[in-house]
């Protein structure tokens, strides 16, 4: 049986290191290469592609300093003519990185502090082309789909996360292309939901709740 081939792509070399002592533990899983950023993380799968290294799986971090983040990386491998399953590994479990880890592709989302066996499970599922997402994730994406009235949109977590920001509601309409009366309506569908009447409180609750990680 060929072993899984797995890109590590996180931005700490000493947490890269650790994960490569952990995986090459892992009977049937063998680390090709690493990468600190997406930008690399790219580069890495098309020189290793013309070398016919075959990397199974990308075990990816979410923010990565100034590079290009995980969910965007994601977006551009899921792109790819063959492309790995890529495996989000990070320490943020909040709503919005959840779902736009998932929207943008990702087979699975582990926190950095999941057991190794846990991480063993996720990779073979991922590699295998199997779901690999947490109880916690699979509930989140199941609430939104049984209940759609009360579950923020993508677009309205989006906001929110740029209302966290202090953000006006005139710059958040020219950062996300939108009209500033648009802004306005989804701010009305999103208090609603929350049960609340102001900006501050909406940023408060859906802090609270995990739904944004709130301001930096």
């Amino acid at each position: 049986m060929t072993d899984i081939g797995v890109l590590l792509v996180d931005d700490h070399p000493v947490v890269r290191a650790g994960l490569r002592a952990m995986l090459s533990g892992f009977d049937g899983v063998s680390v090709l290469a690493e990468a600190a950023d997406g930008d690399a993380a790219l580069q890495e799968l098309h020189r290793l592609a013309a070398l016919g290294e075959k990397v199974q799986l990308v075990l990816m971090d979410l923010q990565m300093g100034d590079g290009l983040d995980g969910v965007a990386t994601t977006a551009k491998i899921r792109r790819l003519a063959q492309p790995p399953a890529v495996l989000i590994l990070t320490t943020y479990d909040t709503d919005a990185d959840i779902l736009a880890a998932v929207e943008a592709g990702a087979s699975g989302y582990l926190l950095k502090d999941a057991p190794p066996e846990q991480i063993l499970s996720a990779v073979l599922a991922a590699a295998a082309g199997q779901s690999a997402l947490t109880p916690r994730v699979s509930a989140l994406l199941i609430e939104r789909i049984s209940n759609p009235s009360i579950s923020l949109t993508n677009r309205e977590v989006q906001l929110l996360e740029l209302l966290s920001t202090g953000l006006s509601n005139r710059a958040i309409a020219q950062r996300v292309f939108i009209s500033e009366a648009t802004v306005k309506t989804h701010l009305v569908h999103i208090y609603d939901k929350l049960g609340v009447d102001n900006r501050t409180a909406a940023i408060a609750v859906a802090t609270q709740r995990r739904i944004i990680r709130g301001s930096q």
